[in-house]
């Protein structure tokens, strides 16, 4: 069991800065071999840069992960994640439930089990509630991070270039139109 002081470690207390998270589908589940799935995270990515000032820096949307580089704004970075991950988390669920999602009952399941275990959650849960914030104060760990967003669907072998994953920024750093504008870091 994880006690407060051992969660402080991965606290946003600058909501201000700049910072590398990682949002993380409970236990794993493939959900995001998906388009749909994909282009929801994207929507909302457009949503909170256009509403809620969320700075997107640098994304990759894997198979049950997603790794980014955000800042806020309006110095509520911790709020931005909230939302998006809430509105995420329903808008999934509720494609899952409606559509012909062939592991519906499955991923049901293992999101309910996911939410009995947590007292923050009411029916189901789709994200972990740890986002692993490491906050890049230093131009080199700005460059280790991109990187190694960039180069996640390499090391995954789906791709040879990390140019040519759709669903991360990497064609954005390499002066090509990616799936959405984003706030390049130089």
């Amino acid at each position: 069991m994880e006690t407060n002081s051992s969660r402080q470690g991965y606290a946003i207390r600058n909501q201000l800065g700049t910072f590398f998270l990682t949002f993380q589908v409970v236990f794993w589940m493939d959900v995001f071999t998906r388009q749909s799935y994909r282009d929801l995270v994207i929507d909302s990515f457009i949503y909170c840069r256009n509403n809620k000032d969320l700075k997107v820096h640098a994304y990759v949307i894997m198979s049950n992960h997603v790794h980014c580089i955000l800042s806020s704004g309006r110095g509520d970075l911790s709020g931005a994640i909230r939302d998006l991950k809430r509105h995420t988390s329903k808008k999934i669920t509720e494609v899952i439930i409606a559509n012909e999602e062939s592991r519906k009952i499955w991923m049901w399941h293992q999101m309910k089990f996911a939410a009995s275990r947590h007292s923050r959650n009411e029916v189901y849960q789709l994200w972990t509630h740890d986002n692993h914030p490491l906050e890049l104060t230093e131009n080199y760990l700005i460059d280790q991070r991109l990187n190694y967003i960039h180069e996640n669907p390499v090391r995954a072998g789906i791709v040879a270039k990390a140019e040519d994953y759709i669903y991360s920024s990497a064609a954005n750093y390499c002066g090509e139109k990616g799936l959405m504008e984003i706030d390049i870091l130089d």
